[in-house]
């Protein structure tokens, strides 16, 4: 008799700009680990013939849709839930919020447990994401060129793999502003990939913010096998409410609204000079997160894209 649960695999259909508002709504039923399988991954890894050093050659989507996959277990409670999730997606395909969510589409398939545990691994291959630092499963081996920076990331079922293009834009930005014995706070940690890179990259210390416990929980273990945890503190809070004190370089990587909510307060954690990072902009509302930093009184310094997402950088002066 088996031990093992069997779980539904719940598949949808949408876009890139799609991908955090179908999150959430997974998000929004218990649904914390998902799978993101985007096209356009592997189309820039056949742009950058290099990048398939670290990439099953293999490994590719038989469709042009993103597609968000997530998983419940076959339970009473599973018609319910799925119902939510439906209703709540044909929502999302009638308002206007500026966004191409593409058709929405949800399919079902069974999975077994010791499979699924295992399932999204398969996506995760170490990979070059800035000039100098390469992301690494730590289930993975790799033989760093010269000059190459290693983060080692266990993400979880829950969180990314730092392979976004919102993650990289953040990445390369930290490489341009950070400087050796700069602090550095990362509102929104998740696995703590920005706040290790920053310490990777040089930096003095890193205060690392999260409202999700488990990410304040897999931040720490990721801290641990990098060897920076005497330099990170990650800390359970809501946005700013336990920052304390000025940093010299503020990373912000969540949503648009809430960028523009942090900009009303962001030069109070700001030293002179000091840099404002923000990513997880979708290209629609760039306008948007510049007026509000420039409201803040901070001048933008540059505005980079990366497929239909972008970062703002910014400095306090």
């Amino acid at each position: 008799m088996s031990i093992f649960m069997n779980w539904i695999e719940l598949a949808i259909k949408t876009t890139g700009e799609g991908i955090d508002a179908v999150t959430e709504i997974l998000n929004n039923v218990g649904i914390n680990g998902v799978i993101i399988e985007d096209p356009r991954d592997i189309e820039q890894f056949k742009a950058n013939k290099a990048d398939w050093l670290y990439v099953d050659e293999n490994l590719g989507y038989s469709d042009e849709a993103v597609v968000i996959k997530g998983y419940l277990p076959d339970n009473d409670v599973l018609y319910e839930y799925v119902q939510t999730i439906r209703n709540r997606l044909e929502w999302l395909t009638k308002q206007d919020l500026g966004i191409d969510i593409g058709i929405a589409e949800l399919k079902l398939s069974n999975v077994r447990e010791e499979d699924w545990a295992n399932n999204w691994k398969k996506y995760f291959k170490p990979k070059k994401i800035g000039k100098h630092l390469v992301v690494k499963p730590s289930w993975e081996e790799y033989n760093p060129s010269e000059g190459e920076v290693i983060l080692e990331l266990d993400p979880g079922m829950a969180f990314g793999t730092g392979t976004h293009e919102t993650t990289i834009l953040c990445v390369r930005a930290l490489e341009d502003w950070i400087t050796p014995d700069k602090t550095l706070l990362d509102v929104g940690t998740g696995t703590g990939i920005l706040a290790i890179t920053g310490i990777l990259l040089g930096a003095k210390s890193t205060l690392a913010i999260d409202l999700d416990l488990d990410a304040v929980r897999i931040a720490n273990e990721n801290a641990s096998r990098n060897k920076v945890t005497e330099k990170i503190d990650v800390v359970h809070g809501d946005l700013m409410d336990k920052v304390q004190g000025k940093f010299e370089v503020v990373v912000v990587n969540i949503i648009a609204d809430v960028i523009i909510e942090i900009t009303k307060g962001i030069r109070e954690y700001l030293t002179d000079d000091g840099i404002f990072i923000a990513s997880g902009i979708i290209l629609d509302r760039i306008d948007d997160v510049e007026k509000a930093i420039k409201r803040a009184g901070l001048t933008i310094i540059e505005i980079k894209t990366m497929g239909e997402w972008a970062v703002v950088v910014s400095r306090n002066e």
